[in-house]
Parts: C-alpha cells; structure tokens; sequence
C-alpha cells in the first residue's frame, strides 16, 4: 500500500519514503512510527500504541519516543511548532493530520501454479505448519529427536482450539533445509512456520527453536533450549511448555501489530479480535470501550467466533467486577450469556472456559465456578492465566495451598502476563488465608506496585500491611485508595473477593477498617 501526502509518498511495499519521487534516508523505528501514524489517521495514537507496534512492548523512555518524532518530522520538513504533519496532542499522544490519498493500484493477476496448492486465507484462524527439525553434525545415537519433538509439538499445538495446525502426514514431507518459509506457506496454506536444530558437542544437547511468518519470513519469537543429553526428557518437557506459552502471546501480539499497520478499513475478524486483546488489558473503561468495538466487529465478520464471544464476556466481568457501571446485575447476566455463547461454538477453548468460571466469581460461587476453570487447565495445562484464576478461586475457597501452589505455576508459565498483578496478589491472598501476615504484606505490596493493578488490589495491600505490622505502608495505600476511589468501601471489597473463611473475612475487615475503609 502507498499513502500520499504532500509532495510525499509513504510505500509500505518498499519500505520507502519518497519526496517528490526521491527516496529519503529513514531510519527503521522512524519509519514504523510513521506508517503507523499515517495508517491510524483518523484517530488519536497513543504513547502505549507506539511502544506496542513499534517497540514490541518492550519498555522505552519518553525521550526515545519524542527522538522518533522529531526525527519523523524532520523527514518531512516539519517541526514541533508548526506540526503541519504529526499533531502533538500533550499528555494523550500524536496524530498525522496532512490530507492523504492512497492511489488505486493496478494489480495483474499471477500465474497459476503448476500443482494445485492451499492458500492463505487472511480472514481464516491463525495456521501453523511444525516441520522437522534439524541436525547440526553427527546425531549418533539420538537422531530421533529431529523427528521426535516436533512431532510431539504438533500433538499440543493440536489442543490449542484458535490455532490450526497442519497433519505430520504434510508438514513433515517438507524440510526446512530443502524449502522457503515462503514454499511452506504456500504449499500448506499456512500463516506461521515453526522450526529447530539440535546440536550435541560432547555430551552437551542445543536445541533452538524458530517461530516464523511465512508471508515475509520474519522471526516471531526464537528460543534456545541447553543441556546435557542424560537430561533430553527434561528438555523435551520445557519445550513443549515454552513453545505453548509463546505461541499463545507471540502469534496474537504479533497479528494485532500487522493489524495496526493495516488500517482499521482492512481489519479481518482474527485481527480485529487480538487488537481488542491488547485495549481489553488496560484495565480501564476507555480500554474496554475500544475493546468492545473490536469484539463486536470481529462477531460482526465470524458470528461463529467463539473467542470473540468469550472477549465480550471479560469485558462484561471487568465493568462488574471494578464497578465500570451501576448496572451491575446487567453486567453479570450478559458476561454470562456471552460465555455460554462461546461454550456452544467451542466447548473445548480454554479461554471460553475461563470466562465461564470467572462468571460465577461475581456472584460468590466459587463453588460453581471452580470446575469450570479446573476444565480450562485441563484443556490446556501451560494456560497460565486460567492456572490462576483456578489459584485465586482455591485461596478465596479455603484451598490456601493448593491456590499457592497452582499461582506460582502460573507466575513461571508467563512472567510478563498482564494479569500477573492479580497472580502477586492472589499469592498475598493465600497467605493471609495460612496466617502468614508479613509474608502476605511483601506480595501483596508487589501486586499494588505491579502495571495494571486496579484499586481493590491497593486494598489487599492495605489489608496485608495492617495485619503484618507496618502502619505506614498500609497508610500510604489507604490514602492511594482514596484517592482513585473514594466511595470505594469493604462491601465492595468482599463483593469482589468473595471468602469462604469467616475468620479470614473477619480479619481483613479489621484490617481494612483500622485505616479508614
């Protein structure tokens, strides 16, 4: 796609910027920035959107930023006085304003291909094709891992219900070292690609594993797996956790990118959806605003979308669960709803199972709701954010050490997922559920210090810090609760954090009410 401008042409295709047909000198993360200014045109770009499709998530300093910027403007004539290009709008973020056409584009219709061969749809589920892996040197004895753990990856990748995943009968047929990434996607109708090499030095075992894009060959996500050989099972086990989690964050991160790139007008119901994940996860009511938008649109393309079903039903949860809305019983039902229309499409997703036991968290069954989430890990072992909904259910429901024991496999399943605030702070739960105060004030002032905590977790560590000795610290967050939530009070709280254990309910509320809540 080309997007004029001025005397200027943006060329996605060539990774070009083009001044009067001149091409300019542009930096890489410049020119992302501002393709993605240009593509998200009609709307406000965030700081978070920058460092989301940019910077890949990773955490960058505002200077890095307004360096992009300027540096952007700079190729464009502009400067931060005149913003006739890029609008700073201080505090929210920047927006290209400059009128911009994007000219048709003759597009003759390619040979067909000597053999019939499956193609990409870009409207279809997210596709992967697990090829045989490669030895680097002399296997000796244990050639059988090439073929061994990529067969075994295939069997799990199998049980991830949004991911299609091509037969061994297929992929195995073609070998990385005799074949493209682009021949892959082609030949199998497939979106990703994942391979790996084994080498053994001695006694030693590497294995590195690829995930890639068979559109543009670009590496998603790689990994390197050591040991000695006499620890191949282990190695085998890792991997096979390791490539779940990863594909579970990598491919819809990286689907949501190429989304935003795109442009909204070209948005396919799969983008949609995972580009509303990442709003879904600020937590706040504008987040689920522009997250309920997508949803709907993803439903509005696939009505059979289970997954999009599932993300309306976290979102109702949210505006129940931290009092987006006073219609909180309306909220409850159609969470519900939403849940139970994605368990008809697809009763084996983890993700929709998770939402359904979530449902029953607020309305203070934990009882009900266990099963359901017990289900999701079932389905799916390495579903690190439904392990912990299955740990904050058993601490609440006076299981402390099975919650404590189920968070801290969440917590190594996904350490950077964005609800990890709320595995810190079922952790301080089912501490204060064992007694352990001190020990419950230390993860309980992680998880209020954690991104993405919300208000009833500055509370848990108000609660953590009475019962553990430091006025101060408690203190300190009573005066933060108050100030983000004033009318927030123990109703709330235990409306919310429903327990099993009058004891424990009656220990927090002494808690909470010796610093004014």
């Amino acid at each position: 796609m080309i997007f004029r401008f001025d005397r200027f042409e943006l060329d996605l295709g060539t990774v070009e910027l083009r001044e009067n047909g001149r091409p300019l000198a542009l930096e890489p993360q410049v020119f992302a920035v501002l393709a993605l200014l240009i593509a998200q045109r009609d709307r406000l770009v965030s700081r978070d959107d920058l460092v989301a499709t940019v910077w890949d998530g990773r955490v960058v300093s505002d200077a890095a930023i307004a360096s992009r910027i300027k540096s952007a403007r700079q190729a464009l004539g502009d400067d931060g006085r005149a913003q006739r290009f890029i609008k700073t709008v201080h505090g929210r973020g920047f927006r290209f304003v400059a009128p911009v056409a994007i000219p048709s584009q003759a597009v003759s219709a390619p040979e067909p291909p000597p053999e019939a061969e499956p193609a990409v749809d870009p409207g279809a589920r997210p596709s992967i094709a697990v090829l045989p892996f490669r030895f680097i040197g002399e296997p000796g004895p244990y050639a059988a891992i090439a073929d061994g753990l990529p067969d075994e990856l295939i069997a799990e990748l199998a049980r991830l219900r949004w991911l299609f995943v091509t037969a061994r009968g297929s992929s195995f047929r073609l070998r990385a070292a005799d074949v493209t990434l682009e021949d892959v996607g082609r030949r199998l109708g497939v979106r990703y690609c994942l391979t790996g090499t084994a080498e053994i030095l001695g006694s030693h075992l590497t294995v590195a594993v690829e995930l890639s894009d068979t559109r543009d060959a670009r590496i998603v996500w790689a990994e390197r797996f050591d040991g000695g050989v006499g620890d191949v099972h282990r190695i085998r086990a890792d991997i096979r956790a390791r490539v779940l989690i990863e594909l579970e964050l990598r491919i819809p991160q990286h689907e949501a990118n190429l989304a935003r790139l795109a442009g909204s007008e070209n948005l396919d119901a799969w983008a949609a959806y995972h580009l509303g994940l990442q709003h879904m996860f600020r937590f706040d009511r504008a987040g689920n605003a522009a997250a309920a938008a997508l949803f709907e649109r993803a439903i509005g393309l696939d009505p059979g979308f289970a997954r999009a079903h599932a993300g309306r039903s976290f979102l109702h949860f949210q505006s129940a669960f931290l009092r987006h809305t006073a219609d909180r019983d309306g909220e409850i039902a159609r969470a519900h709803r939403c849940a139970e229309r994605g368990l008809e499409l697809e009763p084996l997703d983890p993700f929709v199972n998770f939402t359904m036991g979530r449902c029953y968290w607020l309305v203070g069954d934990l009882g009900r709701s266990l099963p359901w989430l017990e289900r999701a890990t079932a389905i799916s072992p390495s579903y690190a954010q439904g392990m912990y909904a299955r740990a904050w259910t058993e601490a609440l429901g006076g299981r402390p050490d099975e919650g404590r024991a189920h968070v801290d496999v969440a917590m190594r399943l996904s350490p950077l997922d964005p609800l990890h605030y709320a595995m810190l702070a079922t952790r301080a739960l089912a501490h204060l559920a064992e007694g352990d105060d001190p020990t419950a004030a230390a993860w309980a002032e992680r998880a209020a210090l954690a991104p993405g905590a919300h208000v009833l977790i500055a509370m848990i560590a108000v609660a953590a810090h009475a019962l553990g000795g430091d006025p101060a610290r408690a203190a300190a967050w009573a005066a933060d609760v108050r100030a983000r939530d004033a009318a927030l009070g123990q109703a709330d709280f235990f409306r919310a954090f429903p327990m099993r254990s009058e004891a424990l309910r009656v220990r927090i509320a002494t808690g909470l009410a010796r610093f004014g809540l």
